[in-house]
Parts: C-alpha cells; structure tokens; sequence
C-alpha cells in the first residue's frame, strides 16, 4: 500500500494536531508553556521520543504479543526518554532544568503512547516514522506559539530578550495558562473549520456552474 505522507502531514500539523484538536498532552502544555523556549525544548525532546519509539514499535510490530504490547511499547519509549533526559543533562543543562520533572513523564505523554498504539503498531518504518515526526512537529508548534503569547504577556520578552516593561501577571500564572490554551483551541477550531468549509464549496463549485438540478448541462 502506497503512503500517503500528505495526509500524514496534514493529520498531524492540522485535523489530529496532538494539542489543539485532539487536546492531549495538557500537563506539559500548560505548565511549561511560560515560555517560548520551554515549548521549543520539551516540543523537541517529545518529537525525538515520536519518531524513534515508532520506528521500533514499528519494526517490532509482528514481534511484540498483543497481550504485553502496551508495556512493551512503554519499555520502548523509556528507553528513548532516557537517552534524551541524559544527552539535555550532559549538551543542554539550563533547558534539561527548565523542563525538569516534566521531561521523565514523557515515558507516559498520551501523544507517544497513542501514536505507538494506533499508528506505529500497524503501518511501516516509514509511514510511522513521519507519523512521529509530523505529530512532533504539531505539538512543538503549539507549544512554542503559546509560550511565545504568554511569555510576550506576562513579562515583555520573548525567547529571553526583553521587549518592554510593561506586563500583565495573569498570563504568567495557573489561570493563565488555561485561558490561553482556550484561547488557541477556540483560534484553531475556527480557522480549521472555515478553512474546511471554504475548500468544501470551491470543490463544490463547478458542478453547479456547469449543472441544473434536472441533471442536464446547463445552457
């Protein structure tokens, strides 16, 4: 069976976008989202773990008894969080504390564990892995934009550099995170569904220029 990696791509950037349409992975979105290079490292570090554990699960998939797949599949994951716990620690060790205990609960993100699950354990090495990278790429995305959004907000910098004095302190708290992540869910579904409808009727569009009702080209 041919991949269709367009539909792999546009599943996980858009229609299964892992946290502004199918809203998983709430925890580490909401509390590592202060700032923009906090999304960036954990998106990273997420999409890492996507991509090799689903090459595994995949190549393994045959392998691996139904009855002990899903601890299986969490060995598989540990494995690859371990690598990149050790290799933040050792490159990267301001970004590996920023993220802190998030960064080990990687092991049980519903996104890697669903995508091991309903993707990689049925589909090629290849397939899976853009299934992995896609998905990574979606999550990292989110996870950047509103880091960016609140970071802008709640202390006038971005990325670190600082932008004016001016601030609002909401935006940098527990509150704050849930009504900006609301705020993005509620963007992305009304953007994505307007997009939808407008591609709807433009693919709708020529046959009620060149048809009548009755079936009969139009004159």
């Amino acid at each position: 069976m041919k991949t269709n990696f367009r539909k792999i791509a546009k599943d996980g950037l858009i229609s299964s976008n892992p946290t502004l349409k199918l809203v998983l992975g709430t925890c580490p979105t909401l509390a590592l989202t202060t700032a923009a290079m906090n999304g960036i490292g954990m998106g990273l570090a997420v999409t890492f773990v996507l991509i090799c554990s689903n090459v595994i699960i995949s190549l393994l998939r045959r392998a691996i008894p139904k009855q002990v797949r899903i601890p299986a599949f969490i060995l598989i994951i540990a494995t690859f969080v371990t690598v990149v716990r050790l290799a933040l620690d050792y490159f990267l060790p301001d970004i590996y504390d920023s993220l802190g205990l998030y960064l080990p609960l990687i092991v049980v993100n519903c996104i890697i564990l669903a995508r091991a699950e309903s993707f990689a354990s049925k589909n090629g090495v290849l397939a899976s892995a853009a299934d992995g990278l896609f998905m990574g790429v979606g999550f990292t995305l989110a996870l950047t934009l509103m880091g960016a959004v609140r970071e802008i907000l709640g202390s006038g910098a971005v990325f670190g550099y600082k932008l004016w004095d001016f601030s609002i302190g909401f935006f940098s708290s527990s509150a704050g995170a849930f009504f900006t992540y609301a705020v993005f869910i509620a963007l992305f579904a009304l953007i994505t569904d307007k997009a939808a409808e407008r591609a709807k009727r433009k693919k709708a569009k020529p046959l009620n220029d060149g048809f009548i009702d009755d079936g009969k080209e139009a004159q």
